[in-house]
């Protein structure tokens, strides 16, 4: 079975024709740093590199955010 997987340039593509008329760079940027944090998140899922509770909840903790 071939690899079916988007490429980079179709990537970048379906991200500029989401984006509204009015986009700016920044905008571009934005949300291309979003999708590739979004990726590299699942891809360290899938490894099963998952934060245990105790670690999100001193990160947490840190924020001065109560979990």
């Amino acid at each position: 079975m071939a690899n079916t997987a988007p490429t980079l340039k179709q990537k970048a593509h379906e991200l500029i024709d989401h984006l509204p008329d009015t986009a700016t760079w920044d905008d571009v940027i934005e949300e291309a740093r979003l999708r590739k944090a979004i990726e590299e998140g699942i891809a360290a899922a899938d490894r099963g590199e998952f934060a245990s509770d105790e670690e999100v909840r001193g990160v947490f903790a840190r924020w001065g955010v109560k979990a």
